[in-house]
């Protein structure tokens, strides 16, 4: 049965009839994980909201990070503690209260090897303790995130057995969140604001904005669009400079490859690679859910890029493939990349400067700019920092409307969290708890509408029918690259992901017998 929280082609017919005639007090640009965080903070403190997106609902970086949610020690590294301090206090909501079904503890190891300086551990070391010490003034318990640990070879070989052990002396383990899907993560906040009233419009390009509308074009009919606000919110990442002359944006490549995890001996935890000649940037090789490694980051500037679909320049493969090798017993091989994907980060280049370094130089900070007579612009920040960015947004946007409630969102729950013990009661596999939270269970029943929707995609497929169909039903999806890039992440490898189109297609053709027979 339908609930309120669902989004999909019927709830989006309703509301673009709703906002043909009836204003909002918010209106928001912009569906990524900032736009769907403003949404949700607007209407949790009684606003009336719509949300427009010129795609598919995390389509852009927000469905293409590292899927850490990371207090930031980079940012100690390079002496920002500001930014540190701020994603140290919300990866503790993150992780306690608003999708701790979504974020989990992830292990890094700091392989510590011979013939470094004796500096540089040193250094680590006093790090990773500073890093320890900004968990615990956040209100984080160590029964979430442990503290640091030195850890003998022999550990070290335990958690990250592709490690050349003749070059380890021994190592430091250190605690951070990850989120099991970045796109799921969106999806739960968009379906939060929408449970709570959020009109939800995806596949609306706005093509102009001023400080009380957003005119756009309705994608799938050709049809214009206005939606009349009181305040206008312009949070479309890379693309806001577009709509914002008095911004700067620097769009940073950040590229992962993706290996399978038996090529790298099924590692317990993640480790960093050092990146030479940049104190504090490391190249991270990250254990995922599924069987597979992401390696990864590169911060290059990319100006030319295609914001939902950089390529990856083979420089970006070459790149990490040689960083991540100076560590391996075994170096990996082109061969050994089955996948690769990339994001583009918006940086707010005018508002924190440009250092030497090109954009791993500019600051992750966020920027509220709010000029009268013009929409508000939030752009910069990382996944981390989302709910704070939107909580400044909506500040700024409830100071103009004269309306001063408190922002909700740092205790509020998103669909489908619960803490463990509610989590481990799902009679449901493990597998769609870590991806669904409570909301594990409908999609279990939807395997017995049909044998196809209970069947995995392929075999050797974790992924069932049942999981696309509630992608389609609950989570807005209108299309086989829907299914297969963001509602699953089958096209992080592409033969996987050839393997599974005829199955989604028909899914796809066949949701609405399926809905009506739920």
């Amino acid at each position: 049965m339908a609930n309120p929280t669902w989004i999909n082609d019927t709830t989006r017919r309703s509301s673009l009839d709703h906002l043909a005639g009836h204003p909002v007090d918010v209106a928001v640009v912009g569906g990524g994980i900032t736009g769907a965080g403003v949404a949700l903070d607007a209407v949790s403190r009684g606003l009336s909201v719509a949300l427009v997106e010129g795609g598919d609902f995390a389509s852009g970086t927000s469905g293409y990070s590292s899927k850490l949610i990371h207090g930031g020690m980079r940012y100690l590294a390079s002496m920002n503690f500001g930014v540190a301090w701020e994603s140290a206090v919300e990866r503790r909501w993150l992780m306690e209260r608003i999708a701790p079904h979504l974020v989990r503890r992830l292990g890094f190891v700091i392989p510590v090897t011979r013939g470094n300086p004796a500096w540089e551990p040193a250094a680590e070391a006093f790090g990773t303790v500073l890093y320890d010490v900004l968990r615990r003034f956040s209100g984080l318990g160590s029964a979430v995130l442990p503290r640091p640990r030195l850890l003998a070879r022999r550990d070290v070989a335990a958690l990250a057995p592709a490690l050349d052990m003749e070059l380890v002396r021994r190592g430091i383990l250190y605690w951070d969140g990850q989120v099991v899907d970045d796109a799921r993560l969106v999806f739960g906040v968009i379906r939060t604001a929408a449970g709570l009233g959020a009109h939800v419009l995806r596949d609306v390009n706005a093509s102009a904005l001023t400080a009380t509308a957003v005119h756009a074009v309705d994608t799938r009919t050709g049809a214009g669009v206005t939606v009349n606000a009181r305040v206008v919110v312009n949070a479309t990442g890379v693309w806001a400079a577009g709509f914002e002359p008095e911004l700067s944006v620097t769009p940073s490549r950040g590229t992962h490859l993706v290996v399978g995890a038996e090529r790298l001996g099924y590692p317990q935890a993640a480790h960093t690679v050092p990146v030479p000649g940049h104190f504090g940037r490391y190249v991270f090789v990250l254990p995922q859910p599924g069987g597979l490694v992401y390696i990864g980051i590169t911060d290059e500037e990319d100006r030319g890029a295609d914001g939902h679909h950089p390529a990856v320049p083979e420089r970006d493969v070459g790149f990490l493939l040689d960083i991540v090798n100076t560590t391996l017993a075994v170096p990996l091989s082109r061969g050994d990349v089955v996948g690769s994907f990339a994001g583009l980060r918006p940086l707010a280049e005018g508002a924190h400067g440009h250092g030497d370094g090109g954009t791993a130089d500019i600051s992750r900070r966020h920027l509220v700019l709010n000029v009268p007579g013009a929409p508000i612009t939030v752009v910069g920040g990382k996944l981390t920092t989302y709910r704070r960015m939107a909580q400044d947004a909506v500040d700024a946007a409830s100071a103009r409307l004269g309306v001063f409630a408190p922002s909700r969102t740092r205790t509020l729950p998103l669909v489908g969290a619960a803490l463990a013990p509610e989590l481990a009661a799902v009679d449901a596999p493990a597998r769609l708890v870590e991806k669904y939270g409570t909301e594990a269970a409908s999609v279990q029943e939807f395997q017995r509408l049909d044998p196809l929707l209970a069947e995995p995609l392929f075999s050797g497929c974790d992924t069932t029918g049942a999981e696309l169909l509630f992608g389609i039903l609950a989570e807005g999806a209108s299309s086989v690259e829907d299914l297969l890039e963001r509602r699953t992440r089958l096209s992080f490898v592409p033969a996987e992901a050839a393997k599974a189109r005829g199955r989604a297609a028909e899914i796809l053709a066949r949701a609405g017998t399926f809905g009506a027979a739920q």
